[in-house]
C-alpha cells in the first residue's frame, strides 16, 4: 500500500483548496463580473457613486476573490459586427485644417494677394479666393510651399496636396492620390485603435477586435447582450469642436456663407446655429472627460485639455468675452454658452438634456478620443453561446 507522508498529503488538500476557493467566482460568473464592473466605476477619480453601483458592487463580498477565467464568444455568447470605415470623411476635416495654415500665409502677403477668402463648396476641397488677380502666381507659390513630404514607403518623394488655379483670383488645394493612400491607411489603423479604447473603457473581457480587408474592421464582443450595445459605444463618433457663433436662424434652408457652416441645436428643435466652419479647439486637444452634475443637479460632462488646447481656448475665451460659442459634437450644438470671462484653466463643462447614463457614456468616448470617421456597419448580430 502506498504511503504518502502527513505533511504531503496536508500540502495536497491546501492546494486543492485553495484551488476550488479561487475557482468559486466562475460558478456566479454573472453577479461577480457585474460586482467587480461597478467596482471599477466607483474606482476611478471623480466618478459618481449612486445606489445602483453601490448596490452592484455589493454582489460579491469583498473578501472572496474575484478573478474570472475570460470565456470567448463561443462560451459566453455577445456581439459580432463587422464595419467599415468611411476614410473620405477625412479629406475634408484636412482641407479644414489647413485652412487658417493657407489663410496666414496669404495674408502675410496682403499688399500682393489683397483679401484671402473662404469660397468652399465641395467636401474634400479647400477653394481660396484672393481680391488681386495679379498676385495669383505669388498665392500659388506660397500654398504649394505649404506642401509636406507622404509619409509613407511606397510614396517617397511625393508631397500631401495638389493646388491649382481655377480662375483669375481662385485657387484650389486638394490631397494628392498619394497622400489619400496613405491617410486611409493611418485612418483605419486609427479607427481599429479608437474602438478598442472604447471597449476597454467599459471593462468588457477578451474581445477581438481585427482589421479586415483595406478599409473593415472584424468585432467580436463576448459577454454583451445585443449589437445595439456595441453600437452605441463605438459607432458614435464622438467628434468635438469649440466653434465661434456667426447668429442663429430657424431656416434650415439659409445660407451660412463664405467659411462658415449650419448646425441644428441638440435641445432646441427648429434652432439653427451659423458657426465658423474651423473650430477654436477640438476634442484632440482633451486629455480627460469625467461624467459629473451641473449646479442644478443635472448630469452633465467635465472636460479638461492639454497645454496647446488650453492655451487657444484661453486665448480665444480672453479676446472674445460676451460673444457666444458653440459646443459641437458629431454635428449638433450640444451648448452656446456667452463668454463671460477669461478661462485660463482649460477646463470646463458641456451641459444638455443627458441622463447618467448618456453623460457616463458621452465621457467614456471623449476620454477615448474621436473617431476619425464614421463607421458604416455592414453587418452586426447576436451570438448565444454554441459550448459549455
Amino acid at each position: 500500500m502506498l504511503k504518502i507522508d502527513l505533511w504531503k498529503r496536508i500540502a495536497i488538500w491546501m492546494v486543492v483548496a485553495f484551488g476550488i476557493i479561487v475557482a468559486i467566482p466562475n460558478g456566479f460568473y454573472g453577479k461577480v463580473e457585474t460586482s467587480n464592473d461597478a467596482e471599477a466605476i466607483l474606482a476611478v477619480d471623480g466618478a459618481m457613486s449612486t445606489p445602483e453601483l453601490e448596490a452592484d458592487a455589493a454582489l460579491w463580498p469583498s473578501f472572496m476573490p474575484d478573478g474570472l477565467v475570460n470565456l470567448g464568444l463561443d462560451l459566453r455568447g455577445g456581439a459580432q459586427l463587422l464595419a467599415e470605415v468611411k476614410v473620405e470623411q477625412v479629406y475634408e476635416s484636412r482641407m479644414r485644417s489647413m485652412w487658417p495654415e493657407v489663410r496666414d500665409v496669404l495674408a502675410a502677403q496682403r499688399d500682393v494677394v489683397g483679401f484671402v477668402t473662404d469660397e468652399s463648396n465641395v467636401e474634400g476641397e479647400l477653394r481660396v479666393r484672393i481680391s488681386q488677380a495679379d498676385g495669383m502666381e505669388r498665392a500659388l507659390e506660397l500654398v504649394r510651399g505649404l506642401a509636406q513630404q507622404v509619409v509613407s514607403v511606397t510614396s517617397v518623394g511625393e508631397t500631401d496636396i495638389e493646388v491649382v488655379q481655377l480662375s483669375d483670383t481662385d485657387l484650389m488645394v486638394t490631397l494628392s492620390e498619394a497622400e489619400k493612400v496613405a491617410t486611409d491607411d493611418r485612418t483605419v489603423r486609427q479607427a481599429l485603435e479608437i474602438v478598442r479604447r472604447r471597449i476597454d473603457e467599459v471593462g468588457t473581457r477578451e474581445p477581438s477586435i481585427q482589421r479586415q480587408g483595406e478599409s473593415r474592421i472584424l468585432i467580436q464582443v463576448p459577454g454583451v447582450g445585443s449589437a445595439q450595445e456595441v453600437k452605441d459605444i463605438i459607432g458614435t463618433t464622438a467628434q468635438l469642436g469649440f466653434h465661434p457663433v456667426v447668429g442663429s436662424t430657424g431656416d434650415p434652408a439659409a445660407r451660412a456663407g463664405a467659411g462658415n457652416i449650419l448646425i441644428p441645436s441638440l435641445d432646441q428643435e427648429g434652432l439653427y446655429y451659423i458657426v465658423e466652419r474651423s473650430p477654436v479647439v477640438t476634442g484632440e486637444e482633451l486629455v480627460d472627460s469625467q461624467p459629473t452634475f451641473d449646479e442644478n443637479n443635472r448630469p452633465a460632462v467635465t472636460f479638461r485639455f492639454n497645454p496647446s488646447g488650453a492655451r487657444q481656448f484661453g486665448d480665444y475665451t480672453r479676446d472674445n468675452i460676451g460673444s457666444p460659442f458653440a459646443i459641437v459634437l458629431d454635428n449638433e450644438v450640444v451648448s452656446a454658452p456667452t463668454i463671460q470671462a477669461h478661462i485660463a484653466g482649460g477646463s470646463g463643462i458641456i451641459t444638455g438634456r443627458f441622463d447618467i447614463e448618456e453623460s457616463t457614456n458621452l465621457a467614456v468616448l471623449l476620454r477615448a478620443g474621436a473617431l476619425p470617421a464614421e463607421l458604416d456597419f455592414l453587418q452586426e448580430q447576436t451570438v448565444g453561446p454554441d459550448l459549455g
